[in-house]
């Protein structure tokens, strides 16, 4: 599946061909499968990460079909701008690397125009079949059936409205100078077409050259002991496609054996933070000991491996290496920037959260469309599309994965620091630790890994700790 993915998205085919993967695999995904596995698991987590994933596959197999479609609508769907034919695909980077406003906005109505009458009925139609074949598992809805897969969702979700609460006039304050700076208008002025922008950080596009991006990924790896051109289980897939997708991904085919990272460099900060998200991804997974189960190698909680990809992204935005690795002019004045727009980053995700308790537990899906804007509004200040009300959610919950990945890697960071001083990364002891973190795969949890290593417990707070210290 994952080989499939990988091909679709690194431009090497249109078609995204699952539903022949499913019928070859067909007995894994059975509700028999499912079912008979969730009989079992009585508190052994190999087991219930087998039952999630017998689950996950029955769900998937009934949705496969839209989820095909909604791909190749994806790669064929075109529209016009001010004369200009753009792929569906491409019409988010437009908008980021857009300048003028009202382009911006008319790329964005596009988009969603596309959105609401090609993909949305196929979205609805997802969220239909789920909420009629969760009860076939044993629950009630699929808040319930993750619960029950172990995800604490209900605790997390209590974090994440503290931290959104906590962290609001520090957001407002620090987001309405940043919009300022970079897209010339107020947080009250601004609007979703904005936000790319703001993401995007174009006049730091000089310091983020994209022939400086493999290079200082390879050094930053040899800081830490690690040489990437002698990885023969990675491959770096850096061809120029018209259909690659352009943000870079890891496509983890075979764990440990063969790990591909696709990036398709264009430079900005932007797209070095994804390049070196997925390259935490990449090592994590390359690491990995081939002699673990599957369980632990395919499976398990992917906080751990989001984890592993932020410590690696942040350092995209962290003054040392920033002042090591590029010789970056006014590296305290980005870092701050970088904070500010992490702060925006986990307060849209703790919004998405708590929407997505909501909508999972709905009667009827239709009605969360103004609920969907209600909350993430009022997290960002901003009113997002509604035609995204289905769009902008993940399956099984991964939003949960990424908070506390975000988390983790807060206060991964800082024992780090602590242990081998903020150059960290270019200390091979440090790289001797992480292999060994590696060499693990997703056999612990991200709170167990984190336990044994910093004796702490994950907390959203510490994320906040630290956006105030990047900020000063």
């Amino acid at each position: 599946m994952l080989e499939e993915y990988y091909l679709h998205f690194a431009g090497h085919k249109d078609e995204l061909q699952i539903e022949e993967i499913y019928e070859r695999y067909y007995d894994l995904t059975t509700l028999e499968a499912a079912n008979g596995l969730g009989a079992i698991v009585d508190g052994d987590r190999r087991t219930r990460e087998l039952w999630r994933f017998a689950c996950s596959g029955y769900l998937g197999n009934l949705a496969k079909s839209q989820e095909a479609r909604v791909n190749e609508l994806e790669v064929t769907l075109t529209t016009t701008v001010n004369g200009q034919t753009i792929p569906y695909r491409m019409l988010r980077p437009r908008i980021a690397n857009e300048p003028d406003r009202n382009t911006r906005r008319a790329l964005e109505e596009a988009r969603c125009e596309l959105g609401e009458e090609h993909l949305n009925p196929l979205y609805l139609e997802v969220a239909q079949i789920l909420r009629d074949a969760v009860p076939t598992l044993g629950s009630a809805n699929y808040v319930d059936l993750h619960r029950r897969f172990g995800l604490r969702l209900d605790e997390l979700a209590e974090q994440c409205r503290t931290f959104l609460d906590e962290t609001e006039r520090m957001y407002e304050d620090s987001l309405d100078r940043l919009y300022r700076e970079r897209v010339g208008v107020s947080l009250a002025e601004a609007e979703r077409w904005d936000a790319a922008r703001l993401i995007r950080a174009a006049e730091w596009d000089q310091a983020f050259p994209p022939d400086r991006m493999i290079p200082a990924l390879e050094g930053t790896l040899a800081g830490l002991g690690i040489e990437l051109g002698d990885q023969p289980n990675v491959e770096l897939d850096v061809e120029q496609r018209e259909k690659k997708s352009p943000r870079a991904f890891c496509a983890p085919i075979e764990v440990p054996g063969r790990i591909v990272l696709v990036i398709q460099p264009m430079g900005g900060p932007d797209d070095w933070r994804a390049l070196f998200h997925e390259a935490g991804h990449t090592e994590h997974f390359a690491h990995t000991a081939a002699d673990l189960p599957v369980e632990s190698k395919r499976m398990g909680d992917n906080a751990v491996t989001e984890g592993w990809a932020f410590l690696f992204e942040h350092l995209v935005d962290y003054p040392e290496w920033l002042t090591h690795r590029l010789d970056f002019p006014r590296p305290r004045e980005y870092a701050a920037e970088g904070a500010a727009v992490l702060l925006w980053g986990v307060r849209r995700y703790c919004a998405k959260l708590l929407y997505e308790l909501e909508l999972f537990q709905a009667d009827d899906p239709l009605t969360m469309k103004e609920r969907y804007v209600e909350l993430l509004a009022n997290a960002l200040k901003i009113e997002p599309s509604p035609t995204d009300w289905l769009a902008d959610v993940d399956s099984g919950f991964y939003v949960s994965r990424y908070l506390r990945a975000w988390a983790f890697d807060a206060q991964l960071s800082f024992h780090v620091r602590e242990r081998f001083g903020n150059a960290w990364f270019m200390r091979r002891e440090a790289g001797t630790l992480l292999r060994e973190l590696w060499s693990l795969g997703q056999e612990p949890t991200a709170d167990e890994l984190l336990a044994d290593v910093t004796g702490t417990e994950i907390e959203m707070s510490a994320v906040s700790e630290r956006v105030r210290e990047r900020l000063g």
